[in-house]
């Protein structure tokens, strides 16, 4: 039944279109031209998101970040070893899932570290691509404090992610 829920859908909202006497064709073609112009708007902002993390890691520089700042999320009690994923995480979803994976492949799925890296991924967003997207769509340009509060959001959920693994894993 789930399957035909999408299709349902369609239909549903064609034939009240259709009573409604609009055109239900017309209004589809408006809407994804509308769809492809906000894409266009907010694309190069989301090219250079996706570039600059792929040069971070590409670089090295991710290594030499995550060694640097390790001692200090061993002092919150965050594993260092979720530090990449901290890291990446609030700039690139996928990028994050494959640090993820890395990291679960490495010290298994249900150890300790495996489950905060999973409880971290569910529990943080991917910040800068959201902003970009959100306030790109919006034309807004200037964030003014979204970027600070929305950092601060995101360490938290790293930092509660590893304290309740530690409480209740």
């Amino acid at each position: 039944m789930l399957d035909l829920l999408i299709p349902l859908i369609l239909l549903a909202v064609s034939l009240i279109g259709l009573w409604r006497k609009q055109d239900v064709y017309g209004l589809l073609t408006e809407g994804a031209a509308d769809g492809l112009r906000l894409l266009a708007r907010i694309a190069p902002s989301l090219i250079i998101l996706l570039t600059a993390v792929s040069m971070l890691r590409a670089s090295g520089a991710l290594d030499a970040l995550t060694a640097f700042l390790s001692p200090a999320f061993a002092l919150f009690g965050i594993p260092p070893e979720t530090a990449p994923l901290m890291l990446i995480r609030p700039f690139s979803g996928s990028a994050a899932l494959a640090v993820g994976a890395e990291i679960m492949a490495q010290y298994g799925a249900d150890s300790q570290i495996g489950r905060t890296a999973a409880v971290m991924l569910g529990s943080t967003e991917t910040t800068f691509y959201t902003i970009s997207v959100y306030f790109g769509a919006s034309n807004i340009r200037r964030t003014r404090y979204t970027i600070p509060a929305a950092i601060i959001a995101d360490f938290v959920g790293f930092f509660m992610a590893s304290l309740s693994v530690r409480l209740f894993g």
